[in-house]
């Protein structure tokens, strides 16, 4: 009796937490989305009302603002414009199309992944090498420090004529600038989550005669882990970031920095914005997938909170 008591009573407190959460996030959304409409609005007047004085028009204030909201190429494209977009883009074309935004964003998003898989691999291995070994503390750290200095957009010409030269095009000079971004914020988590056990901790597993090897693997590391998938979070965002970037110096015809550099040399603004909101739709999704794992994982190994 006092179970079946209680189930109403948990689901009614899971839909009240699960609103709590939903309902923050739908405000903030809602406005964005009216700040951008009035934006749209704002900055699509000029044009609309220089129209209307060639042709002679007067036109009533809500013939006004409806025409700011559905020009084909807008100064600022209004919320249903790019939506539009994107529909299009996603739904409206073949997966093989190049006008398909899918298309795009599996070209980008192979390059985002092998970016990704290597600025992480190589993050892990020196955080790893910085935290056992002091000459590299004090040589590799400064030096992956001012790496992040440089500006990516002077380093990615460079690597993409660099890799040309050597006759080296497509994936792999896009995947080194998007390791480039992607290693340094596994770098630094990884060193502070392998530096997290105290003193205390460490003595212990000495006096139980552990070797550096089981320090490393039954302590270190696993309490390393809820930094690593912090890191690796920022660090799948920045690899987008990064293919992108390296998409822009190479001319290419495919991926979404390509869709960006086409809409820019025709003015489609549309189209600019669509590839946007279509990499920020991919960024959320790989960082969802690192969350899922992270859960996963730390559930798996008992350190889930």
């Amino acid at each position: 009796m006092t179970d079946l008591a209680r189930a109403p009573s948990d689901k009614t407190s899971w839909r009240t937490g699960h609103a709590d959460r939903v309902l923050p996030v739908l405000v903030v959304l809602l406005v964005i989305v009216g700040i951008w409409y009035l934006a749209a609005i704002g900055m699509n007047a000029e044009w609309v009302r220089d129209q209307a004085a060639r042709a002679d028009e007067d036109l009533t204030s809500g013939e006004f603002l409806r025409r700011t909201l559905i020009l084909d190429r807008p100064v600022l494209p209004a919320p249903h414009q790019v939506a539009s977009g994107l529909w299009d883009g996603i739904f409206g074309q073949k997966i093989t199309s190049k006008r398909s935004l899918i298309y795009h964003g599996w070209i980008t998003l192979s390059a985002t992944l092998a970016g990704f898989a290597i600025g992480s691999l190589a993050g892990v291995v020196l955080a790893v090498g910085i935290v056992h070994n002091r000459a590299m503390d004090q040589s590799v750290m400064p030096w992956a420090v001012a790496s992040q200095t440089v500006p990516i957009l002077a380093i990615a010409p460079m690597v993409i004529v660099v890799f040309a030269s050597a006759g080296i095009t497509g994936l792999l000079p896009k995947a080194i600038i998007a390791a480039w971004l992607s290693f340094f914020p596994v770098l630094v988590g990884m060193v502070k989550g392998l530096r997290t056990p105290d003193a205390m901790q460490l003595d212990l597993m000495r006096s139980w005669n552990a070797s550096d090897r089981q320090v490393f693997w039954r302590l270190r590391l696993p309490s390393s882990l809820p930094f690593l998938f912090a890191s690796l979070k920022v660090a799948v965002a920045a690899a987008l970031v990064g293919t992108i970037v390296g998409e822009l110096p190479a001319g290419a015809s495919a991926g979404l920095g390509a869709r960006l550099l086409s809409g820019s040399y025709y003015g489609q603004t549309i189209q600019i914005w669509a590839a946007l909101l279509a990499a920020a739709t991919l960024a959320a999704i790989l960082v969802a997938l690192i969350g899922m794992i992270q859960k996963a994982t730390l559930e798996h190994m008992g350190l889930a909170r």
